[in-house]
């Protein structure tokens, strides 16, 4: 089993800016401190010496001048690490994968799809997805859930004992209010993580769909009517997807807060 694998990174990292400007600063949460490395370097560096994985491409930001930029934060540390850096998709997610597969090597059997603010995927949960993927043509991580469930009205409700201008500015306790619509059985519900390993002819035929809407590579797959095999995660591999997540990462991981200078000034 030869694996490529494929690091999306073109997003904007939306909702940690949002909640970062909050604290009063801006950052992308692929450039934040742990233990003396930015976040997109130790998720390289999970699978840059395993056997398994043949070729690495990091997908960064599709428009130049962030690419120009992103390339400066990162493409030394990359080179180093053996890992490609290209140009993702302008909008979505599925674009940034599907530009990375235009460059997976034909010598590679299977492809692995990871995300790259996870970090924390330990190599033993890493060895459970690559072991049965050698056997299943796709493979994912999930953990189940364990907080109850509710869908709720995306219409929010008009609340009349409320500040009208909070409302607009969102936070606090002025923030939309919502109403449930229903409570879904937790049995049977998995959290799905990532890396998400197939075969590339599979893969790639996913891809070859008119439709490629999904909030995950294996919801592809699934669209084929091809079976999904899920295997343990670990609560450890978690997503950054708030300013909040770092520092549980930090703790989960050992590492200590970072010192005042910035980590892609660090040398």
């Amino acid at each position: 089993m030869k694996i490529a694998l494929i690091l999306p990174a073109a997003g904007s990292s939306t909702r940690y800016a949002e909640s970062d400007a909050l604290l009063g600063s801006s950052r992308s949460k692929l450039d934040e401190d742990l233990g003396g490395r930015p976040v997109l370097q130790r998720t390289v560096e999970l699978f840059n010496t395993r056997a398994e994985v043949d070729t690495i491409i990091v997908a960064g930001p599709n428009d130049p001048e962030k690419f120009a930029d992103f390339s400066l934060r990162h493409q030394d540390r990359l080179s180093l690490l053996g890992a490609k850096l290209i140009q993702g998709g302008a909008i979505e997610r599925y674009e940034t994968v599907q530009r990375a597969l235009a460059h997976v090597p034909e010598s590679c059997t299977h492809i692995a799809v990871h995300d790259a603010a996870r970090p924390g995927a330990t190599q033993g949960l890493i060895d459970r997805v690559f072991d049965a993927a050698s056997r299943y043509a796709a493979v994912v991580p999930a953990i189940p859930v364990a907080d109850t469930i509710k869908r709720i009205d995306p219409i929010p409700i008009e609340d009349p004992g409320g500040d009208p201008l909070a409302s607009i500015l969102g936070g606090g306790s002025d923030a939309p209010m919502h109403r449930v619509m229903d409570t879904l059985v937790r049995s049977g519900l998995m959290q799905v993580q990532t890396p998400q390993v197939f075969e590339r002819e599979l893969l790639v035929r996913a891809y070859g769909q008119d439709d490629l809407s999904s909030t995950d590579d294996a919801g592809l797959v699934e669209r084929l009517g091809e079976p999904v095999i899920v295997v343990q995660g670990d609560e450890r591999n978690l997503k950054i997807t708030r300013p909040g997540d770092t520092e549980i990462l930090r703790v989960l991981l050992g590492f200590s807060k970072p010192s005042q200078r910035a980590t892609n000034k660090k040398f």
